[in-house]
């Protein structure tokens, strides 16, 4: 049973939420307050968060930033419509997906399967390479020489997919169906943002040749330049 954790300060929308996710299934855990999230996120070690933006104390870009310094677990954003420079600047901080309000049930435990799932690939080599880079997808380890960098799943699968299948243009369309398991039209900035992430991770050297490609009317494809 998957343990999630809630920080959301609407108590309706919170306690809807439990009931609705526990009825699905999940073993579920919930705080009204940004000051109490990180010290919940430390003693239940959840295996995902659902996180709204707009809380009391720390907001959710400051959580989501404390958490990817030391956690790749999957976090999906809960928004109001009109919030969507914010809802950028969360998946900029490290969310993985995000979800606006209001939505049916069904729409948010799809999501939350999703980055629930593992990555399952078979692939005839187990080290895939990207230039300098080279992803174990046995250990979903990813390293750069002798330094290892340090990616959410989300990321990885994201890399891997483009790494696998080089010179191969992906369009953002494409890449939400395979990465985020989307099987309908989604909003395309969540591959935006999360390539950019992706890049200032694997291309820390400007002098670096670029690892993942723009091509522009299409999407991205593996390089190096």
């Amino acid at each position: 049973m998957s343990k999630l954790l809630i920080v959301e300060d609407d108590d309706a929308l919170r306690e809807q939420l439990e009931i609705g996710l526990r009825t699905h299934g999940f073993d579920v855990a919930s705080v009204a307050t940004g000051t109490d999230a990180i010290p919940a996120f430390e003693k239940l070690k959840p295996d995902l968060i659902l996180l709204d933006l707009m809380l009391p104390g720390k907001n959710g870009i400051e959580i989501c930033t404390e958490i990817r310094k030391t956690s790749g677990v999957p976090i999906i954003i809960l928004t109001a419509r009109t919030d969507d420079q914010d809802m950028i600047r969360g998946l900029e901080a490290g969310a993985d997906d995000y979800v606006t309000k209001p939505y049916p049930i069904e729409v948010l435990v799809s999501r939350i399967k999703a980055r629930l799932r593992p990555l399952t690939r078979v692939i005839e080599n187990p080290i895939v390479k990207i230039g300098s880079v080279e992803l174990d997808t046995l250990s979903h380890e990813v390293r750069k020489g002798e330094k290892k960098i340090a990616l959410t799943p989300l990321e990885f699968k994201l890399l891997l997919t483009l790494a696998s299948h080089p010179n191969e243009v992906y369009t953002r369309e494409m890449l939400l169906e395979q990465v985020w398991e989307y099987t309908y039209k989604a909003d395309t900035r969540l591959v935006n943002v999360h390539i950019q992430r992706l890049r200032s991770k694997i291309e820390d050297d400007q002098e670096d040749p670029k690892l993942v490609l723009t091509v522009r009317g299409w999407g991205y494809k593996a390089g190096p330049e």
